[in-house]
């Protein structure tokens, strides 16, 4: 009998055991939660881009909230590279991709990637476009030879479309992210300030002009062209490369023009250009990363670097 009764005392206070801790859990008293599960929304989007200017506008406005990248080389112009198969995939897994759009970068069409990801940055400026004339193939970098796209495409080279370009990538950043929506806002409204001084300091900086003829080595600078009145035309020269004598001579005549190169040409061609009375400068797209400076400020530092070197020209 009194084993009888230890047993049941023992199940009695097991079942009350069990009724306590049900008790617990229903009316919502503190217990011990997993912790080690990771928060998906808690890590930072992934947005892959087609060039460096637009991964630069990308990362100004998502701040800490975004991670940025654009994986081509430094040495291969982003409007003409094309990503490799594994590169590819990274792109089909960001959360965004951010395109430049008017054709540029082709190998997005040729690929499969996800739709409702791609924002078209240039989609809503499309009557502000501008053609490419004399388009002709020829060589530029280690892709070999090309030919431009009917559409001029580098529209961040004009500040006012730069912000237009940030605009549409601060709205596909919204829907991602939307408890970081007035940050977002603060730092579209700090961008496109700072863009806006750089249009007035570009402005400033060609109106020191005086109406000496404009050459662009390279038919990509047209926003820039059309944006500050320069009047200038295209050759298809590359800076490391020594021209025709009949491209030479397609200059001559010219003294006073000013001859604007993606980067620094050979010696012996300034020097040349110079015996005839052409000036050769510097301005940088920027489609790549640059090498000088520490993270992604690098674009306006460049921008101001070409800045610099157009007054030190024209002054």
């Amino acid at each position: 009998m009194t084993v009888t009764f230890k047993w049941v005392r023992l199940v009695w206070l097991l079942t009350l055991s069990v009724l306590c801790s049900l008790l617990i859990a229903c009316d919502g008293k503190p217990q011990q939660e997993v912790t080690d599960q990771p928060d998906p929304l808690a890590s930072p989007r992934s947005i892959y881009t087609v060039n460096y200017p637009l991964q630069y506008l990308a990362q100004r406005i998502g701040g800490e909230f975004v991670t940025t990248r654009y994986p081509g080389p430094p040495d291969e112009d982003p409007a003409y590279w094309k990503p490799a198969i594994d590169t590819i995939l990274d792109y089909q897994q960001a959360d965004l991709i951010v395109l430049n759009g008017v054709g540029y970068a082709n190998w997005v069409q040729q690929v499969s990637l996800p739709l409702g990801k791609q924002v078209d940055t240039s989609a809503d400026f499309s009557d502000r476009l501008l053609p490419v004339a004399d388009n002709v193939a020829h060589t530029h970098g280690p892709q070999g030879e090309h030919v431009h796209d009917d559409m001029a495409f580098t529209v961040w080279l004009d500040p006012e479309l730069a912000i237009l370009q940030a605009e549409a990538i601060h709205s596909a950043l919204l829907p991602l992210l939307p408890d970081q929506a007035e940050l977002f806002d603060v730092n579209l409204q700090v961008l496109t300030e700072e863009l806006q001084g750089l249009d007035d300091a570009l402005a400033e900086a060609f109106s020191q002009r005086n109406d000496r003829q404009i050459i662009y080595s390279h038919p990509v600078y047209q926003y820039l062209d059309h944006r500050y009145d320069l009047q200038g035309f295209s050759v298809h020269w590359e800076p490391d490369a020594i021209p025709s004598a009949s491209e030479f001579a397609q200059l001559e005549n010219m003294p006073g023009a000013v001859m604007i190169w993606e980067a620094e040409p050979l010696s012996e061609v300034s020097a040349k250009l110079a015996d005839m009375g052409i000036t050769s400068v510097v301005f940088d797209t920027c489609a790549t990363r640059p090498d000088s400076g520490s993270g992604l400020d690098n674009y306006l530092h460049v921008m101001q670097e070409n800045i610099e070197r157009i007054k030190n020209t024209l002054r």
